[in-house]
C-alpha cells in the first residue's frame, strides 16, 4: 500500500505502508495487536487520538514525539483527535518522584487553551481527513461520582491498579492519594467516550503511559465488547540516559516566552554525535534518504555538524516559524564570527547573549576597560589572562578583533553597545560570552 506523508515544506514523499514507516523512525515501541493494527491502517481511514494534560502552561520537546507522530498518521490518511485534558490535568497523572500539586480550574482552563493553541498547526483541520480538538472535561465534567464508581470502577480490578508501575513506586515509597491512583479510570473512559463518539479505535501515547492505554483498551472490550488498538513511542534520552528535553537551564519548552527561540535551536544543534540518527528519525519530515545520508556525515565527518544544523533549523521553523528559525541561524553564525552581530533584532540578540550565559554588568560614569569586560563575562579567568587574550590577537568585541597593541586598560565607546547596552565578546573562535551593561 502507498500512503503519502507531508514533508517539512509540504510536499508530499511518497512512503510505503506508514506503520513501516513508523518502525524505521523507531516510534512504535509497544503496540497491541500489531498484525491487526497494521491491518487497520492498511484497510482504511483509523479514527486515532493522542492526549495531553495541561499540567504546565506549556508543552515541551518531549510532547513533540507525540504531536509530530499525529501528524504523520494524519499525513497518511488517518483521523486524529487531539485530546487537551481538561479533567485529568485537574487531577494529574500519577508520578514516581511524588504527589502533583492540584492546580484551580482558572489555571488549568488557560493552559488548556495555551496547549491547544500549541497543537493546532500542526494538524490539518479541513478536508477529508480533519483533525479534531477535544476536552474530556466536556464528558467528565457532568459524570457523578456513582456513575464513575459503578460505570467505570466496576471493571477495574484493584490488583491490576497496583501493578502499574508509577503506583508501585509511589507505595514502596510511602503511598499514593486516592485522587492520582484513580487516575486511571478517567483516561480509560477517554478512550470509551471517543470510541462511541468518534469510532476512535487507536490511541497514541508515550510509552510511561502505556498502563493507562491499555487500560482504556480493556474497558472497551468489556463495555461495549469491541476491539481497539493502543500504541506507543519511546521515551526518547540522551546519551547518558538522562531525560530528553532537560539542560542545565531546565525544561525546553515550545513556547517562545518560555524557551525563546534561538535557544530552542541551540538545544538542537547541541544534540550528542551517538544520538542525533536516533533524533533525525523522530522528529525530521526529510525522506529516508536524506536521513540516511545526513547520518552518514555524522559518522564520518562529526566535528561539521551537519546533522544537527539541519535538524535544529528544521524542527526551529516546525514549532517556531521559518522567520524565527532563520533569525536562529543567523544569531548562531554572527555569536561566532560569521555574521553581522549589529544586523541582529534586539530580542534575537539579546535572547543569543543570555542563552550564551551574558550577566548584567552594572556600570558608572564609564565603561570598564577590556580586561574588565573579558573577565566579567567569564571568558578568562583573571585581567592577566585577558591581558594575553589580546595581546595574542584572540579577543574580540562585536566580532571585531582588538588590535594585539591595544592597552587593556582601554575602553569601548558608547557607539559600541548595541541596542545601547549589549556587548558580544568572543576569545578565539569558539569561546562566546557577552555582557548586558546597565547604569
Amino acid at each position: 500500500m502507498i500512503v503519502h506523508a507531508r514533508g517539512s515544506d509540504d510536499e508530499e514523499l511518497t512512503v510505503t505502508d506508514i506503520f513501516d514507516e513508523l518502525h524505521w523512525r523507531g516510534l512504535i515501541a509497544q503496540s497491541t495487536d500489531e498484525g491487526g493494527l497494521r491491518r487497520a491502517l492498511e484497510s482504511g481511514p483509523v479514527s486515532y487520538y493522542v492526549g495531553f494534560d495541561p499540567t504546565a502552561p506549556s508543552l515541551h520537546v518531549g510532547h513533540l514525539v507525540q504531536v509530530l507522530t499525529a501528524r504523520r498518521l494524519q499525513d497518511a490518511g488517518h483521523l486524529p483527535l487531539a485530546l487537551v485534558g481538561g479533567a485529568t490535568g485537574l487531577v494529574g497523572d500519577p508520578r514516581d518522584t511524588g504527589e502533583r500539586a492540584l492546580n484551580d480550574e482558572a489555571t488549568v482552563a488557560e493552559w488548556v487553551r495555551s496547549l491547544r493553541r500549541q497543537i493546532e498547526p500542526f494538524l490539518d483541520f479541513d478536508g477529508p481527513h480533519a483533525a479534531r480538538m477535544v476536552n474530556n472535561l466536556d464528558w467528565t465534567a457532568e459524570l457523578s461520582a456513582i456513575a464513575l464508581l459503578r460505570d467505570i470502577g466496576k471493571h477495574f480490578p484493584v490488583n491490576r491498579m497496583l501493578d502499574r508501575e508509577a503506583v508501585a513506586a509511589r507505595l514502596d515509597a510511602g503511598g499514593i492519594s486516592y485522587t492520582e491512583f484513580s487516575y486511571v479510570l478517567l483516561q480509560s473512559n477517554d478512550y470509551l467516550e471517543l470510541f462511541r463518539r468518534y469510532g476512535c479505535a487507536l490511541q497514541l501515547g508515550g510509552s510511561d503511559q502505556w498502563g493507562n492505554i491499555t487500560a482504556g483498551c480493556e474497558l472497551i472490550r468489556r463495555v461495549d465488547g469491541a476491539h481497539v488498538h493502543a500504541m506507543a513511542t519511546p521515551l526518547l534520552t540522551k546519551a547518558d540516559g538522562a531525560k530528553f528535553g532537560k539542560t542545565e537551564s531546565g525544561t525546553v519548552w515550545l513556547d517562545p516566552e518560555l524557551t525563546s527561540p534561538y535557544a530552542f535551536y541551540q538545544f538542537w544543534l547541541q544534540a550528542e554525535d551517538a544520538k542525533i540518527g536516533e533524533y533525525l528519525r523522530a522528529f525530521s519530515f526529510r525522506g529516508r534518504d536524506e536521513i540516511m545520508e545526513l547520518e552518514r556525515q555524522a559518522a564520518e565527518q562529526p566535528s561539521r555538524r551537519l546533522a544537527q544544523q539541519a535538524l535544529a533549523e528544521e524542527v526551529t521553523a516546525l514549532v517556531h516559524g521559518v522567520e524565527h528559525a532563520s533569525a536562529a541561524v543567523a544569531a548562531s553564525r554572527a555569536l561566532f564570527g560569521h555574521g553581522v552581530v549589529e544586523a541582529l533584532e534586539r530580542p534575537v540578540l539579546a535572547a543569543a547573549l543570555v542563552e550564551a550565559g551574558a550577566p548584567t554588568l552594572p556600570i558608572g560614569a564609564e565603561l570598564p576597560t577590556y580586561a574588565e569586560l573579558f573577565e566579567s563575562a567569564g571568558l578568562v579567568a583573571s585581567r592577566s589572562a585577558a591581558r594575553r587574550a589580546i595581546a595574542e590577537g584572540a579577543a574580540y568585541v562585536n566580532n571585531t578583533r582588538l588590535d594585539p597593541t591595544t592597552d587593556p586598560a582601554d575602553r569601548p565607546t558608547e557607539d559600541d553597545l548595541l541596542y545601547g547596552e549589549w556587548l558580544v565578546l568572543r576569545r578565539g573562535k569558539r569561546t562566546v560570552g557577552g555582557l548586558r551593561l546597565r547604569r
